[in-house]
């Protein structure tokens, strides 16, 4: 084995304090070995990995490299401990999940909360990603599931499809915008946008659609939620493109008017992504059982009719049981 975590702990001190006789300290280790550790570390990779100096060391470019995965590698040795310790304190089981903006501020919150209630035992971590970083965490195995929306491309993952949503204009009531029935997202581009942050997937997803246009998406401001992005919508600071979900419940409490988009892409399809189904855990498949079944309930309560938003009607999709049960192979 070319490492062990010693020699990668010392190194990474080395790097931070300059210094190997500080480094031995704080390794509680004498001179002489931190010396000679770094010495056969450099001889088993075959390159120099520090340049000594009267001021310190510092690093040669192949030492640059080695810190870098060498901090990533301690992150994953200290998460590693981190997750196992859990199983002494009494937790029998870990599901990490990433997901994207729309999952992770409007419906997974409630879905954890009355999970983790009836699974007492088991521990969820919940990161914001976007979906190329999704499909790429459920490959390598970094996470367990997935959460997308739109199409996505991950060779012999198992993608099941859970419901529909789909992209709306919210803008204040007294906007110009306001009163259209429909109006399509190059339409919108003469006015200022408020956006998400841009680790957002909507936003990544709508900077795409922008570039691929040839056109210029006006961000006046850009917020970490959507209900930071109603707020400022409401009191006419720009309009935003936001999921119809999370413009309907936010409209409830906020005066809002809400638009039709008519492009194809404003659909979107949510997804679970996996690697295999059969081989999660119990728990985890009743997390993707549960995540599913919550999901039809709520549409069945709220897409039947329309829904009315001030002077308009916006028609909610519902997603077919057929739909919302299938799977395939991408």
């Amino acid at each position: 084995m070319l490492f062990d975590l010693t020699d990668l702990r010392l190194f990474i001190y080395i790097a931070e304090l300059k210094s190997l006789t500080r480094s031995a300290e704080r390794m509680h280790l004498s001179l002489a070995a931190a010396s000679s550790r770094i010495k056969e570390l450099e001889a088993r990779l075959g390159m120099r990995l520090l340049y000594r100096e009267n001021k310190g060391v510092q690093l040669s470019p192949a030492g640059e490299t080695l810190l870098r995965h060498a901090q990533q590698f301690m992150q994953q040795v200290e998460r590693l401990k981190s997750d196992m310790q859990q199983y002494n304190n009494g937790i029998k089981g870990h599901i990490r999940i990433f997901a994207n903006t729309t999952a992770v501020t409007e419906f997974m919150p409630e879905v954890l909360g009355t999970f983790l209630a009836r699974h007492p035992q088991v521990n969820v971590a919940l990161e914001e990603r976007l979906n190329q970083d999704i499909v790429r965490g459920i490959q390598d195995g970094t996470a367990d599931i997935g959460i997308v929306a739109g199409p996505i491309q991950g060779h012999g993952l198992e993608v099941i499809n859970f419901s529909t949503d789909r992209l709306v204009l919210a803008t204040a009531l007294e906007h110009p915008l306001a009163g259209a029935g429909h109006i399509t997202f190059a339409e919108t581009l003469e006015y200022e946008h408020i956006g998400l942050h841009e680790g957002s997937t909507l936003q990544h997803f709508l900077n795409r659609i922008v570039a691929e246009s040839g056109q210029r998406l006006k961000l006046r401001i850009q917020v970490r939620g959507f209900d930071a992005m109603c707020r400022m919508i409401e009191t006419n600071v720009g309009i935003g493109i936001l999921p119809q979900s999370a413009a309907l419940r936010h409209s409830r409490t906020m005066q809002l008017a809400l638009v039709e988009l008519s492009e194809p892409w404003a659909v979107r399809e949510r997804s679970v992504v996996v690697q295999k189904l059969a081989t999660l855990p119990q728990y985890a498949c009743e997390l993707v059982d549960f995540i599913c079944t919550s999901s039809q309930l709520k549409e069945t309560l709220v897409a039947p009719g329309a829904r009315a938003i001030g002077k308009r009607k916006i028609k909610v999709p519902v997603a077919g049981v057929d739909q919302a049960e299938g799977r395939l192979k991408v």
